[in-house]
């Protein structure tokens, strides 16, 4: 957060995303008192070519530990080749058994890089890419005909209206029907100072989109952008309104307004492989997919059986609990999960 030439490199690398910006790493420190950090083989005074970014995760309910990122869909090593990346990788590990952490945790979607036998695979997820730089006429057409055409068609009938900003009252709306998915998946919400950090910290780079049916919000999205690309990073809805359209017309907007931008790329985002519903859906709308990994080390804590095992296990708890508790929760545990 301090080193002025962060900024510069991260705006030069081709593998960065938004998740390496300042904004991003400012708002995980503001909400969740998170330490950025970064591993590099450039002397102080020389300038940045390259990377490891984590965040120091301390806490007394979950462990210490290196995470590169928190609540980062994805967060690749800012390498040039194979070997930089080894170098670092193998004195991060250095560092984590002389401060006795519990793991490092890395997120990567780069077939290429070797995590050697110190890493394990924890979890597997599908990242999601949309090539925008085919006009919007040819995006259109590659649309699922009936989940998407019809859809976007479907909400310029019902006369939705396209909210697009920043404000209070669109964050409070769009918090809303957060609040709705993440019950609906038996999970706690983010807590609303995160989005309030992430809206501050980002500036304009931070966009809200909200349909609304006869003065009744019914979806609503949340992205970002870095350089070329925009990030489809929150999303919620009300199921009573499903079949009106309003999420479709929200992505059909920000792709719109994409375009209009400069934007080539718009990143929808991982997906759990256990949930066939999501991954369809991104790919409805013509997105490329490619495996994302979470990588670990030691190996030993490293194992996608227990992982969905936890994952299972929260959630039955969780879906015994009223919305109010769901939201306390939210407050409360969400630093710890990291």
């Amino acid at each position: 957060l301090r080193d002025s030439r962060w900024p510069g490199f991260v705006s030069r690398h081709p593998n960065a995303s938004v998740f390496h910006g300042r904004a991003w790493l400012l708002a995980l420190r503001q909400t969740y008192e998170y330490v950025p950090v970064a591993f590099t083989t450039s002397g102080p005074s020389q300038p940045l070519t390259n990377a490891l970014l984590f965040c120091a995760v301390e806490s007394w309910l979950t462990g210490n530990r290196l995470v590169s990122l928190p609540f980062s869909d994805h967060c690749e090593p800012l390498v040039d080749n194979c070997q930089q990346f080894e170098a670092l990788s193998n004195f991060v590990e250095k560092v984590r058994e002389t401060k006795r952490l519990k793991y490092v945790e890395m997120r990567s979607a780069n077939p290429v890089l070797d995590f050697g036998d110190g890493f394990g695979k924890a979890t597997t997820y599908c990242l999601h890419r949309l090539d925008l730089r085919p006009s919007l006429d040819e995006l259109y057409k590659g649309f699922h005909k009936d989940c998407i055409q019809r859809k976007i068609s479907r909400a310029e009938r019902e006369g939705l209206v396209y909210e697009t900003g920043r404000s209070e009252l669109l964050l409070r709306r769009m918090y809303d029907l957060l609040q709705l998915t993440r019950s609906r998946h038996h999970l706690p919400p983010q807590p609303i100072g995160w989005f309030k950090n992430l809206l501050a910290c980002m500036g304009k780079d931070a966009c809200i989109r909200i349909a609304s049916k006869d003065g009744q919000p019914v979806a609503g999205i949340l992205t970002l952008e870095q350089g070329k690309t925009m990030v489809y990073k929150y999303g919620g809805s009300d199921t009573h309104f499903n079949s009106v359209g309003g999420t479709a017309m929200l992505f059909w907007h920000a792709i719109k307004d994409a375009k209009q931008a400069g934007i080539e790329v718009l990143d929808l985002g991982r997906s759990d492989l256990d949930n066939p519903g999501l991954i369809a859906f991104k790919r409805r709308w013509g997105a490329e997919s490619v495996v994302l990994n979470t990588w670990r080390a030691p190996t030993g804590v490293a194992s996608p059986k227990r992982e969905r095992l936890k994952v299972e296990c929260t959630k039955k708890i969780f879906s015994r609990l009223p919305d109010s508790i769901l939201t306390l929760a939210g407050r409360l545990l969400y630093r710890h999960i990291g």
